[in-house]
């Protein structure tokens, strides 16, 4: 796909998750010009230094990397991946206390360079982190969102397409909610096609049984503590997501993602960023209110807001 013209795209952090987004934004052609940037500034010239002798092979879109937070100005998307990376065996939520720390202090520098930048807040827990983004700088929660769930929808079809024999762009699942150990499949709506996943057939035989449900669902949640544990970090398919989601915004394409942002009236949740099915377009994220869930799901949906409620209270207290 062709680089959006003059088109400029800031990714904040040059560790494992923030480098491989660039590189995947640069082999996509995502943006026109791509900015690393890091405080860390031997490491963000390192990295871009290392994109950008691929120029070669990726045509017009630009990399430079700079630990100048003026060179992050005029930006029209910023996509923030910086901050304490998740251990082997700790969960997302843990990072709050750190993370928020430095939130605090960084997002509004950047939102004072690029006040027009749609931002999108990977770094974890991105749920939480962006709501106090949102509290801290007052901005639309329509374009300060989480990456959320994206990632989780793609295991999660990936995984649901392995054992049908279909490729993951023809399974239509969503993982919802915190992304986290709260998060859940909307297994009401699942098919693969037009055929309800249940019905779905194989050789003549159904492939999936509701007692196997519960042990897919828990797969995608572990699917990240997995990785860590034997390579120490999550960074090819996250990088993945957040150019794609990028993109969604860029190209105006109204894309159906389930990103996080701050919701309003949703299913009598308010002031609380959980991952749903949203139209992504140049003005940001919209949650699709017409989304239906079961009575199960519903629940679920509450529970996973009130674990991110409480974890925003907490760490409020401390900053």
């Amino acid at each position: 796909m062709a680089a959006a013209e003059k088109s400029k795209v800031t990714v904040v952090g040059a560790g494992a998750v923030g480098s491989a987004t660039a590189y995947a934004m640069l082999i996509r052609h995502t943006a026109h010009e791509v900015v690393l940037y890091d405080i860390n500034e031997t490491r963000v010239r390192a990295e871009a230094l290392d994109l950008a002798h691929g120029a070669m092979f990726t045509g017009s879109s630009s990399v430079t990397g700079s630990a100048d937070i003026a060179d992050t100005a005029g930006s029209r998307v910023i996509v923030v991946t910086a901050g304490a990376a998740q251990k082997p065996g700790q969960t997302r939520l843990e990072l709050i206390e750190t993370n928020a720390k430095i939130f605090a202090t960084m997002i509004p520098q950047l939102k004072k360079q690029s006040p027009d930048a749609i931002f999108v807040i990977v770094t974890n827990p991105c749920d939480v982190l962006t709501m106090l983004a949102v509290e801290r700088t007052g901005a639309d929660p329509a374009r300060m969102f989480a990456s959320g769930c994206v990632l989780d929808s793609s295991r999660f079809r990936w995984l649901l397409g392995e054992r049908a024999g279909i490729a993951p762009r023809s399974v239509h699942a969503s993982i919802v909610g915190e992304h986290g150990d709260t998060e859940f499949p909307l297994w009401s709506t699942a098919t693969i096609g037009q055929v309800p996943l249940l019905e779905w057939t194989r050789d003549g035989k159904k492939v999936f049984a509701p007692e196997d449900l519960d042990d897919i669902a828990e797969k995608v949640r572990n699917a990240a503590y997995e990785i860590i544990e034997g390579k120490g970090a999550t960074n090819y398919a996250i990088g993945l997501s957040g150019a794609v989601i990028t993109e969604a915004i860029m190209q105006d394409s109204n894309s159906i993602l389930p990103v996080s942002p701050v919701l309003s009236d949703y299913k009598g949740i308010d002031g609380v960023a959980l991952s749903v099915p949203c139209i992504v377009n140049a003005d940001g994220a919209h949650p699709i209110h017409e989304t239906t869930f079961s009575e199960k799901e519903l629940d679920l949906l509450q529970k996973s807001a009130h674990t991110l409620t409480e974890t925003a209270n907490n760490v409020r207290s401390s900053l």
